[in-house]
């Protein structure tokens, strides 16, 4: 296992998270302000670049983990 990758990769996923997480939590008090939200706030253009933060780090994990020592 490479470790520096496994770090690079853990960091990646906390901070896509994370990011996440406070994007949607900005979308949900812009716009229903009432509501729980709808179904379709994960297929927003704002997410987009945390998901690809979130699977870039998923990528960098997992080869990590096939490379040799």
């Amino acid at each position: 296992m490479n470790w520096a990758l496994g770090m690079i990769a853990i960091v990646l996923l906390v901070v896509g998270l994370v990011g996440q997480a406070f994007e949607m939590r900005r979308i949900r008090k812009a716009e229903y302000v009432d509501d729980m939200g709808a179904p379709n706030i994960f297929t927003r253009r704002e997410n987009l670049k945390w998901y690809a933060v979130i699977g870039t780090g998923i990528v960098l994990w997992y080869v990590s983990e096939r490379s040799p020592a």
